[in-house]
């Protein structure tokens, strides 16, 4: 992978922030587009605007072509086995909500069992803390090593027979842990329980094969990989998707409507209420042709060799605390930290004066944190368009932040 060919595909970063060339290092939150994307969503718009599967004009014909072929794409990226099972959303939080709001709502008893980690996003928590307040099933967490690492041995205790479903990340987006999915979907299996995986921070990252790791459902967010903001998927196993009851309903997703009764469309559309995210899917359509053609394996490659050089240059600096595994090989590109006797957020501050864009905060992952004793913490995320120059800025802010809050105080 040629970074710096990579870096020509990416417009906003070729720009000076106050005052110095940008270092963008929040990709966990949102990555930038290249031209492809851009220029595809803008072709859209320019050339042939028009809703989807209703008309019989060129206009209407040439804009369902190209949803339904995103759709296409979509299904060979994550090597499902039909676009039946690629329903798009408007993100990973609205797909896990689905299926908490419809499989959890139909399937769930008083006494059955929910199972998700600590170190879950509040998108992969606050849903089943609804739907285990509706239905009586009781919400349990997989603990978690010292290092942040979810061990099978805690996954096999913490799963029974009374569980139902279990949902867990395949990377974290504090930790950068990568999850053993495959393997935590094989015991839920064994227990006749369903595997929810939130894919939010590993689609972007490495090769998804949603056949080899097993998983029931499957969500993901366009803006995270190179996307739009405003769509996602989730991938549902066609079996369980056509036993489930949509929780939006409109035009788009019927068959007939009635006086008093209505049929749903087939899948995916029954899950598919009004008009869709058009442009967004075109736009993921064209995300996944790009990061296709750069090849998954690459990124995450690349990206390990980042973590590692960022890792190694971050630990040199005296007070500063990196949260997780220690090894780059265990993580995805995300390096959560904090600089001792600085707030995460005065830290931010300083490194944007500098250029430097990083996250600060709770990064939505409430519980993560009170199991972690902190309040908050920085982070720094990394993206195929990221280099070692970077991570140099960023440790030379964090050490001139450093040095002014020590003459400060």
């Amino acid at each position: 992978m040629n970074v710096t060919e990579v870096r020509k595909m990416f417009p906003i970063l070729d720009q000076e922030v106050n005052g110095h060339p940008l270092v963008y290092l929040d990709s966990a939150a949102t990555s930038q587009k290249p031209v492809q994307v851009i220029e595809a969503i803008d072709a859209y718009y320019r050339e042939y605007n028009s809703n989807v599967h209703r008309g019989v004009h060129t206009l209407g014909t040439r804009a369902t072509d190209k949803y339904e072929g995103a759709r296409e794409k979509v299904r060979k990226f994550i090597n499902a086995t039909s676009v039946q099972e690629v329903i798009f959303t408007r993100g990973t939080t609205t797909a896990l909500n689905t299926v908490a709001a419809s499989y959890g709502r139909a399937n769930l008893r008083e006494g059955d069992e929910i199972v998700i980690s600590y170190m879950e996003h509040h998108s992969n928590i606050i849903p089943w803390q609804q739907i285990a307040r509706q239905t009586g099933a009781l919400l349990k967490y997989v603990p978690l090593q010292a290092d942040g690492t979810i061990s099978l041995e805690d996954a096999r205790e913490t799963i029974t027979s009374k569980t139902k479903i279990v949902s867990i990340m395949q990377v974290s987006n504090v930790l950068g842990v990568i999850n053993p999915i495959k393997e935590i979907a094989a015991i839920a299996h064994e227990h006749g329980a369903i595997m929810v995986v939130d894919g939010a921070q590993s689609a972007p990252h490495m090769k998804i094969d949603v056949r080899e790791l097993d998983c029931d459902f499957f969500a993901f967010s366009a803006h995270k990989m190179c996307g739009p903001t405003g769509i996602g998927v989730l991938y549902g196993k066609k079996e369980l998707l056509e036993n489930m009851e949509p929780i939006e309903f409109g035009g788009e997703m019927i068959d007939f409507v009635g006086l008093q009764e209505s049929t749903w469309k087939e899948l995916p559309w029954k899950f598919e209420a009004g008009t869709p995210i058009i442009a967004g899917a075109i736009g993921l359509g064209a995300a996944i042709d790009f990061i296709s053609e750069i090849g998954p394996e690459h990124i995450l490659e690349y990206e390990h060799k980042l973590t590692a050089y960022a890792m190694e240059k971050m630990s040199s600096i005296e007070g500063l605390t990196i949260y997780g595994p220690q090894s780059a090989d265990q993580r995805a590109g995300v390096v959560t930290f904090n600089l001792e006797e600085v707030h995460p957020h005065d830290l931010a501050t300083v490194l944007d004066a500098e250029g430097i864009a990083v996250r600060a905060g709770h990064h939505c992952a409430q519980p993560l944190m009170k199991w972690l004793d902190v309040s908050a913490t920085a982070r720094a995320s990394f993206y195929l368009y990221n280099t070692e120059q970077d991570i140099d800025r960023l440790v030379d802010g964090l050490v001139k932040t450093k040095e002014y809050f020590t003459n400060v105080f």
